[in-house]
């Protein structure tokens, strides 16, 4: 039987407990707050973690970045704490959702954008006949209404200012609204086009075959969301956010700290895992210079490629620097490859904490630990 999580934590004799979270000390309302949740993303960096390394690292009121920006955990917990930050990354969806969450909006133009877009949702009915754009991947996963449905509100971002905003409604409903089964939204394998025993409810299930009720509630679930972190955000504070290569992109300095969170080898293709997004929305996709990339593999030349292109990324992140400014890497290194990427990338780990992940999603089990590495210019 595996023990409580009061037990583990008391165990725990190596582990930084004021960076470890148990779920009754954090709950999932906490850890998602506001536009943290905008769109579901896979990961386990959450932004009180974010708010005890800048708090720690970072000088106050001052400019860090995140070379590895993913959703914006970093961005948006800069923006709470009164830092200015930079983001870069290399897929466009998580560019998207950056921005969005972290654009200081017109709240007053963007309720009537999102209510004008929720009063022509609920008001579509479809009519049988998808738009002759729709390729392989919509007729493959989504259901004959779900994909007018989704198809209507991408039109309808045409015509209002928040057109972003929209888009992220849109794909937020689109990953819901796929024909997959309700246990296995992260890493759907095939259409389920009939019904299924379904492990997460324990009973028989059918798949989704319509996106209007995800379209209406995330409409409104958005708005709410960014007019609650508009109040949160310190004033005058902002965030840029680069799309592009972390390795070779301008990040025009000079920059407090970094604290970031890289891909792992072999893990998760971020390009792939929003491929609904890139599909309905048109984005420009650039997963052939994704680090870590599964379609690389895990044999040595994968491994150096990575390390490679992490420590190119971390050395130009180094370049940007103000001197004795530190930089933070949250990472579950189980390979040890980061004593050789942090020499690459001329820096050099000053402090090591390890903290205990929570694994709150997915059927997974096991105890699972990830490093904190601290590193400074060498």
């Amino acid at each position: 039987m595996a023990v409580s999580q009061a037990v583990l934590y008391r165990e725990l004799g190596s582990v930084d407990l004021s960076l470890s979270w148990s779920e009754a000390q954090l709950p999932e309302r906490e850890r998602t707050k506001h536009v943290h949740k905008l769109h579901p993303y896979l990961g386990k960096f959450v932004p009180q973690l974010v708010e005890a390394l800048l708090e720690r690292y970072v000088p106050a009121g001052g400019r860090v970045l995140d070379p590895f920006a993913g959703s914006g955990t970093t961005l948006v917990q800069a923006l709470e704490q009164g830092y200015d930050a930079t983001g870069v990354d290399i897929a466009s969806f998580n560019c998207l959702l950056m921005r969005v969450k972290t654009r200081p909006h017109n709240l007053d133009a963007l309720r009537r954008d999102l209510l004008w877009a929720h009063e022509q949702a609920e008001a579509f009915r479809p009519t049988g006949e998808i738009p002759v754009d729709a390729g392989t991947f919509v007729h493959e996963w989504f259901g004959q209404d779900a994909a007018e449905e989704l198809f209507h509100f991408r039109s309808l971002t045409e015509q209002v200012a928040a057109a972003d905003v929209l888009r992220v409604v849109l794909a937020r409903a689109a990953r819901s609204a796929r024909r997959t089964t309700h246990f296995d939204l992260d890493f759907p394998r095939a259409a389920q086009v009939g019904e299924y025993w379904c492990h997460k409810h324990r009973r028989t299930c059918a798949p989704v075959e319509s996106a209007r009720r995800f379209l209406l509630r995330y409409t409104l679930d958005t708005l709410a969301r960014i007019e609650t972190f508009a109040a949160a955000r310190r004033p005058q504070r902002l965030a840029e956010v680069i799309h592009g290569d972390g390795r070779t992109v301008d990040l025009g300095g000079a920059f407090d700290g970094v604290v970031t969170s890289p891909p792992y080898p072999g893990l998760i293709d971020y390009h792939e895992q929003h491929r609904y997004a890139y599909e309905l929305l048109g984005l420009d996709e650039r997963r052939d210079a994704e680090l870590g990339r599964p379609a690389r593999g895990a044999g040595r030349a994968a491994i150096d490629e990575y390390c490679e292109g992490i420590a190119a990324v971390l050395e130009n992140a180094r370049r940007a620097l103000r001197p004795g400014a530190k930089v933070c890497i949250v990472v579950n290194d189980r390979r040890d490859l980061y004593p050789r990427i942090l020499r690459q990338a001329g820096l050099r780990l000053e402090e090591r904490l390890e903290r205990h992940v929570n694994r709150r999603t997915g059927r997974r089990g096991g105890e699972y630990f990830e490093s904190i590495l601290v590193a400074v210019t060498r």
